[in-house]
């Protein structure tokens, strides 16, 4: 009988942007059985406490978020068994934060120029270029500066983005794929939309015995299909796209995966001379394309910011505005805000993949276990890219000083289209013990096809590059004494590696030009887990360090199952590292483009 949902045991920790103090988060669980069903009903409570960010503001509360699940299955007829999952939302930070996320977040804004008074203008207060006067449909009002809870402006481009619900302000609001033009009521209950998200999971399988012995076994419906090993790193585990603005990657992932319609069938081919196991897996994704949620501006959870440089180039382009540091003052240093007229720089069109059948997704997995007990994966898989890319558009803007069209040599412009490219990948996994060392080693490795990364060396401002991924993985449990003597403390360690080929970067006169992106990085975790009162107390920490970026993550936690229908967790998420320390800024290569 399931009494409690179980939860791996490594919690993500990596890229908090500010120190988090976590109250809280209870969960209540109970079951109802019958015959041929059984039905499981799960409430949590998560509130979340953040302290100051870069403004030197306290935050407040980012999180009051009450969720109600229901998991069910039942027995069908013919080997049939049916199962769902069910459920709903209610954040009320957006009523109890409203100044930081809801309806009366954000104000007016100053952005930095050698030429306004303390070195600053308001919004609207730059040098007026093309139609850049006046913006009667964005006044100086409900914005933040785009990044400013971790980062100053710094003499770099800065602009207002505007950060309340889109039913009350409706700037730079646009469907990004299941985010960016969300409600008050939808950012509260986002489960509730044109998607059916409360469908969690709604799926059927059953096996069919084949006549040379072996089995296919077949689930197709609404659901999540896992390919990794590895915790955190989603090298092979791209099939579903990942909601960031739940909780960033601070949830588990069967709890921020998006689950969409999907049919897989694996032929379960059993031992052979050299293998004790054998399956071949093809996946096919039927469901209309879905990216990952960044998190719309305005919400607690933007991850990296992401969702507000989207709104805040929607905005630019719909409205125009005012653009910090961006004109040459007399000594040729991008210095002075700039104010642009609509239809000059941001994002002119967001292009979603319509629903047909080359925009669906197909996957091959062939997976064995060999006599000595190694398991491992070789993995195919044809998708659209979960992450947009910028594409710098070649015609349609206006030429910010003449307001004639964008013309052939108009290159390099922060002007883009949004695109999701398709992304082919093939890659492995094993998995393995060391009975000498007593542990279990994970790995999994993917290399990619047609992702495209921002590039400011090239004309449209970005280019396709092939990736290579790895992680290993280890994990020991081991008697700590100081701990608990009678119980193993689970020790975890992960290594992750990330290689851009045909990386492009160079030295300019105010900076690097190029791709943002290291050409190589690994960030490695650590996770110990102890386990008190016969395992009803569970001490965590979490470590994560970012090897280029120089920034550590650590999230300490206690968890305690209470009784078998009540968990109740403390934590905090700690956040160590300069956010001034590595800075991109390539303001000559854009503004000598704009003729």
């Amino acid at each position: 009988m399931k009494k409690m949902r179980q939860k791996p045991a490594l919690r993500s920790a990596l890229f908090a942007a500010a120190v988090l103090g976590t109250l809280p988060g209870i969960a209540n669980a109970a079951t109802f059985e019958g015959e041929d069903y059984e039905v499981d009903l799960f409430y949590e409570n998560h509130s979340v406490y953040r302290g100051e960010d870069n403004t030197g503001e306290s935050v407040g509360m980012a999180k009051f978020r009450n969720t109600l699940i229901a998991e069910g299955e039942k027995t069908g007829k013919n080997g049939w068994r049916y199962n769902g999952v069910f459920r709903g939302t209610y954040d009320g930070v957006y009523d109890l934060n409203k100044d930081q996320f809801g309806k009366s977040a954000g104000g007016p804004i100053q952005l930095q120029s050698s030429i306004g008074p303390g070195g600053s203008v308001p919004h609207g207060g730059g040098v007026p270029l093309f139609n850049g006067a006046t913006y009667p449909n964005s006044p100086n009002e409900g914005f933040r500066v785009l990044g400013d809870r971790w980062h100053g402006q710094n003499g770099g481009v800065a602009f207002g983005v505007p950060v309340r619900p889109c039913d009350y302000d409706s700037r730079g609001c646009v469907d990004f794929g299941g985010y960016g033009e969300l409600t008050l009521n939808e950012l509260r209950h986002p489960e509730f939309n044109s998607r059916l998200d409360f469908i969690r999971e709604a799926y059927a399988t059953n096996t069919f015995a084949l006549k040379d012995g072996t089995d296919l076994f077949l689930k197709v419906g609404k659901q999540q299909v896992v390919w990794g090993r590895t915790d955190l790193f989603r090298v092979l585990d791209v099939i579903n796209p990942v909601d960031f603005s739940r909780n960033n990657i601070y949830d588990e992932l069967e709890d921020i995966r998006i689950p969409m319609w999907i049919a897989q069938a694996e032929w379960r081919l059993g031992p052979s001379e050299t293998m004790q196991d054998r399956n071949l897996q093809v996946v096919w994704n039927f469901d209309k394309f879905r990216p990952n949620n960044l998190g719309q501006c305005g919400q607690p959870n933007v991850i990296l910011d992401a969702g507000c440089l989207f709104r805040g180039l929607k905005n630019l382009w719909d409205n125009g505005g005012t653009v910090a540091n961006f004109l040459p003052d007399g000594a040729g240093m991008q210095t002075i805000a700039a104010n642009f007229g609509p239809g000059q720089l941001g994002i002119r069109d967001v292009y979603l993949p319509d629903w047909k059948l080359d925009n669906t997704q197909l996957g091959l997995k062939y997976e064995g276990i060999t006599a000595n007990g190694t398991g491992f994966s070789l993995n195919a898989l044809t998708y659209r890219s979960q992450l947009p890319s910028l594409r710098g558009i070649t015609s349609g803007a206006v030429n910010v000083g003449t307001g004639a069209p964008q013309g052939p040599d108009n290159t390099h412009l922060i002007a883009f289209d949004f695109v999701y490219p398709r992304v082919n990948l093939v890659g492995g996994s094993l998995d393995f013990q060391i009975e000498e060392a007593a542990a279990a080693v994970r790995v999994e490795a993917a290399l990619t096809e047609g992702e495209e990364f921002a590039n400011t060396l090239q004309p449209q401002l970005y280019s396709e590059n092939n990736v290579f991924r790895a992680v290993v993985g280890v994990d020991r449990p081991t008697f700590i004494d100081w701990i608990n003597p009678r119980i193993a403390t689970l020790i975890s360690g992960q290594l992750f590696v990330q290689h851009i080929f045909d990386h492009e970067v160079a030295q300019r006169s105010q900076g690097i030009a190029g791709m943002p992106d290291w050409e190589t990085n690994a960030i490695g975790t650590l996770l110990v887990k102890g386990f008190l009162q016969n395992g009803r107390v569970s001490p965590t920490l979490i470590m994560a360090h970012d090897f280029k970026a120089e920034a550590t993550a650590i999230a300490p936690s206690v968890e305690w199952l209470y009784s078998d229908n009540l968990k109740i967790v403390f934590g905090a998420n700690f956040k160590v590292g300069e956010n001034n320390k590595y800075q991109f800024d390539d303001v000559t290569l854009l503004i000598t483009h704009y003729n």
